[in-house]
């Protein structure tokens, strides 16, 4: 009798430990701690917002961590964390600047699933490419036509019009050292008017300048207020702006359109993560695609999006002949010239 109550105790003893176990195994599957994951990205708050609903859906566990600034200040940062990486990825920064970072061996390559699917002038040449494109932020002149024709001034039909003297002290455009907008205008203007001719071009559209704004869209926005009647800007801000009741014109230059890449890479760093390059993988999907498509109608994959009726058809072939390995091979020269000559005009930083 005092075997049997013994054996009795340690059945029921061995029975509570195992059930204590599985409640162990399932209390910690059900509160594992959600993984880290850096992103650095020049991508507007409200994009970022609208952008991740999809992949927190997908990815509950993941904690995305975004650091977020202007194109000039990412790029910065990044430099200067080489060495001590502190991002994971880059996302939707200028492919400009991924190019600068690559000279200075800063990406790891990788390519995400479905890359086949991007188009070849949208993406890294190299067998495994170093960056990918996901969409593409153009330039073109925000007018506000009421405030013109209110001065008895013609709307400007292209960039060399901007110079002629009635337009001084009208127009905004983005600084190139703190804008990613700001730097394709002026990188593109000198591979349209040529070095020589394209620096003094823009000596000459400096005099009629109000002031450099930090920011690409900014420009759009003071002219739909009126405030200043014409801005180089993202030509699609400007449109926005104009679906908005603002009395604008988006004039897509007869030069061209000068224009660059949002894109993304994977940061070289010791502790490469899954996660990171799963999050690439996402990040070219056609889903997201076609929510980028909401704020940049030309976006990199192969397919069929069309152009909203405000673009013109053609707009793809107005894009300018873009040697990215040029213009950020230059980037630094270009910058640093540029801000002897006109940063007097910039805005000041907050």
């Amino acid at each position: 009798m005092k075997k049997k109550f013994i054996m009795g105790i340690g059945i029921a003893l061995a029975t509570m430990f195992i059930f204590s176990g599985c409640g162990n195994k399932t209390s910690a599957s059900t509160n594992k701690a959600k993984k880290d994951l850096v992103v650095y990205t020049p991508l507007e708050e409200d994009q970022v917002n609208e952008y991740l609903q999809g992949y927190k859906k997908m990815h509950p566990e993941i904690d995305v961590k975004i650091v977020r600034d202007s194109t000039g200040v990412i790029t910065s940062k990044l430099i200067a964390e080489k060495d001590n990486p502190k991002a994971d990825l880059v996302w939707g920064l200028a492919a400009t600047s991924l190019l600068t970072l690559d000279n200075k061996n800063m990406l790891e390559p990788y390519a995400p699933k479905g890359v086949e699917n991007i188009q070849d002038k949208f993406k890294d040449k190299g067998d495994t490419p170093k960056w990918v494109g996901i969409d593409v932020f153009e330039a073109g002149i925000t007018v506000n036509k009421e405030e013109l024709k209110r001065k008895n001034i013609p709307v400007p039909n292209s960039f060399e019009e901007l110079t002629r003297p009635e337009y001084k002290g009208l127009i905004t455009m983005p600084n190139p050292a703190s804008s990613g907008t700001g730097y394709l205008t002026v990188a593109g203007m000198l591979q349209v008017f040529g070095e020589e001719k394209g620096w003094s071009y823009l000596d000459k559209l400096h005099e009629n300048i109000a002031n450099y704004t930090h920011s690409g869209s900014k420009p759009a926005v003071l002219s739909a207020k009126g405030e200043y009647p014409i801005g180089i800007s993202l030509a699609y801000r400007g449109i926005k702006e104009k679906t908005k009741g603002s009395p604008v014109e988006v004039i897509f230059p007869k030069e061209g359109l000068p224009w660059d890449l949002e894109a993304n890479a994977l940061i070289k760093k010791s502790d490469i993560k899954s996660e990171a390059k799963e999050f690439l993988d996402w990040a070219i999907s056609d889903d997201i695609m076609k929510v980028y498509q909401k704020n940049y109608p030309i976006v990199s994959i192969k397919g069929d999006f069309s152009l909203p009726n405000e673009y013109p058809k053609d707009a793809l072939d107005k894009l300018v002949k873009n040697d990215f390995v040029k213009s950020a091979k230059d980037r630094e020269g270009t910058l640093d010239k540029w801000t002897k000559k006109y940063d007097s005009k910039s805005e000041p930083k907050k």
